[in-house]
């Protein structure tokens, strides 16, 4: 399937011209690992065979990914990355087929088997429409030929189809720091023919070639397979020919001091170091928490930025965490700790199904095959520590350059902050185990920053909490469960835990708004900024808009609307919300507007809706509205 010049104008203007996220604002993602084949078919089924062992492709594709967004934003996940998306060698061999999609032939064309241009265009397009993101994996180290490193045939390669592009045939020593740089990955039955990325040809090749991909199907981030195999030097023009959208390379080493010094090329790098400290941590009853907690410290004085760090606990690379141990309690620590750490969480897709394959390919299991149950324990586990988290976010956005740190540890538990007084998110996680016993454990307010009689919810069992008259908190440990507080003050209307901090705040169909004010001690306010939450029920393709009398608004110009996110967005609270910065005392009249994937503005019905901006001392606002 080539890329055309001329084919699927009309497809990509539907997909729209989402610009490429910045490494800021990734921080605030959330992302779901997909290994395209093996997450969801086109036709949609739930029995097809899928024999991991036999390492061949076993159908799912870009059609399949689409059909089941849902399963994918319910769990609080605001983005996606898939497998590499171009063409690969074609075959079977005893190393199997190249259903992981690092075997590329062709970068200038579509790995079929997942589907077409249009298929791919189509999933960009229904991720936008929902507020959420697309991550692409791609690989710039190597090509794949099914044979021998001695006997590659260079001119099946597309656009790299001569022997002068490539490092002659070495297997890399991983001893030996030049070896890493010009030898070749992979084995002699397929052999992974290693470019030249210092050479300038390479480079500007692949310049042009990121520029236009990322151009063509709306991409908003990258993850850069084999990055410490690449020349360093070739990362930062590479970025910026992509848009300067965030960058996840694999830097597959456990030592900081290795890893973290990646960052000076690449705005981020998948926190392996991280990764190997909690598989150590938590895969057993006798872990190590206190390579955990020196860790954590070791990394935040190491890396330029843990913030724009990729945390995980599961990949295709690396056996499932259930391989080691199959305790739920051990599974929910290690779970919870890595979507709660610095850096932007991600989760392998079949983590919520508590899979358990062990090393590849055992680790890359059809997902159907699950039937996509939305009750299992770790699906809605998963979509509770999201949903903290997308609220801490919400509530400050100063939570996400915040640095986590260990409060508190033993050998059996580590307590972790992440965010300023008053937003904070203290958590407590144990490698106890389901078996074990119950007991209370007392964090000091010096640990956690909470304060005197401050009112909690232990947001995971939904318990009210008090701190007592020093600000101490005593937690409640049992069954080996993670615990993770919150203030109240900061869950009013949320729908967390509803059954202690209320129900979601209820939605104006008139004129008349919902207004909540936070204000510190007044001083000379210069602008308020406002969150206009909009709860409205949407289809694929769609987006929620604002549209008012004021220049922030677009002056009632459709074209000049503000989109709103639906990252928080579900199927039982369908949120739209935007943050705009605005003139205290302002009135505005604005209304909301649907609009299509092809354009078409629908307005909601009359009459205008009229806000005032606070001109007291209030710094932030929520108007709350439903559509009408």
């Amino acid at each position: 399937m080539k890329f055309s010049d001329t084919a699927l104008v009309a497809l990509v203007s539907l997909a729209g011209s989402v610009s490429a996220l910045s490494p800021a604002e990734w921080r605030s993602q959330s992302i779901y690992q997909v290994l395209t084949d093996r997450f969801a078919r086109t036709d949609g089924s739930t029995t097809a065979t899928c024999n991991t062992g036999d390492q061949i492709y076993c159908g799912g594709s870009w059609q399949g990914i689409i059909n089941k967004l849902d399963y994918i934003q319910n769990m609080g996940f605001t983005a996606i990355w898939i497998s590499p998306i171009v063409e690969n060698l074609s075959g079977n061999s005893g190393d199997g087929e190249a259903y992981h999609g690092y075997w590329a032939q062709n970068i200038n064309a579509v790995n079929s088997n997942f589907g077409s241009e249009s298929d791919l265009i189509a999933l960009s397009a229904a991720l936008h429409s929902r507020g959420m993101y697309l991550m692409v994996d791609i690989v710039t180290n190597h090509m794949g030929y099914l044979g021998c490193g001695t006997c590659v045939d260079y001119s099946v390669f597309t656009p790299f189809n001569s022997q002068s592009y490539y490092h002659p045939f070495c297997l890399i020593d991983y001893n030996n720091a030049t070896s890493i740089k010009v030898c070749w990955e992979g084995d002699n039955t397929v052999s992974l023919p290693d470019l030249r990325t210092e050479d300038l040809n390479v480079l500007n090749t692949f310049e042009t070639w990121i520029s236009g991909l990322a151009s063509k199907y709306s991409i908003d981030g990258l993850r850069v397979d084999s990055a410490q195999q690449v020349d360093n030097a070739f990362f930062p023009p590479f970025q910026t020919a992509a848009g300067g959208m965030h960058i996840l390379g694999e830097v597959f080493n456990g030592d900081p001091a290795y890893t973290c010094p990646y960052q000076q090329y690449m705005s981020g790098v998948l926190n392996y170091p991280a990764y190997f400290w909690i598989i150590q941590a938590f895969e057993s009853t006798s872990g190590s928490i206190s390579n955990l907690v020196n860790g954590i410290n070791t990394m935040k004085s190491t890396c330029s930025d843990t913030t724009l760090l990729g945390s995980f606990m599961e990949n295709h690379d690396n056996a499932r965490f259930p391989s080691l141990n199959s305790d739920l309690s051990l599974a929910k620590n290690a779970i919870a700790f890595t979507i709660l750490q610095d850096g932007i969480p991600i989760i392998y897709y079949g983590q919520e199904q508590h899979y358990s394959g062990g090393g590849v390919p055992y680790d890359r299991e059809a997902l159907w095959l699950s039937g996509y149950s939305t009750s299992a324990p770790l699906y809605t586990f998963i979509a509770s520590v999201n949903q903290i988290r997308n609220q801490a976010i919400y509530k400050d956005s100063g939570y996400l350059t915040y640095k986590a740190y260990p409060i508190y540890s033993d050998s059996h538990t580590i307590a972790m902050r992440k965010g300023n007084t008053g937003y904070q998110i203290i958590g407590v996680f144990s490698n106890l185990g389901a078996s074990g016993s119950s007991y209370t454990l007392t964090l000091t307010s010096s640990e956690t920053g909470f304060t005197a009689s401050q009112s909690l919810v232990e947001v995971l069992s939904c318990t009210a909490y008090t701190t007592d008259s020093s600000g101490n908190l005593a937690v409640a440990m049992a069954g080996g469960l993670p615990r993770i507080f919150y203030p109240t003050a900061q869950l009013t209307g949320s729908g967390v835990c509803s059954s202690i901090t209320g129900s979601t705040s209820s939605k104006s169909t008139t004129t008349a708004t919902t207004t909540t004010t936070s204000s510190t001690a007044c001083a000379t306010v210069t602008s308020v900024a406002v969150t206009f939450d909009e709860k409205v029920t949407t289809t694929v393709g769609r987006t929620i808009k604002i549209s008012g009398s004021i220049a922030a608004f677009g002056n009632w110009d459709t074209s000049a609307a503000v989109s709103l996110s639906a990252s928080q967005y579900t199927s039982a609270n369908p949120l739209w919300f935007v943050t705009l910065n605005l003139a205290p005392g302002a009135v505005i009249q604005y209304k909301y507007i649907n609009v299509n994937s092809a354009g078409t503005v629908t307005w909601e019905a009359d009459p205008n809706h009229t806000y005032t901006v606070p001109a007291t001392c209030a710094t932030a606002a929520t108007v709350s509205n439903t559509w009408q």
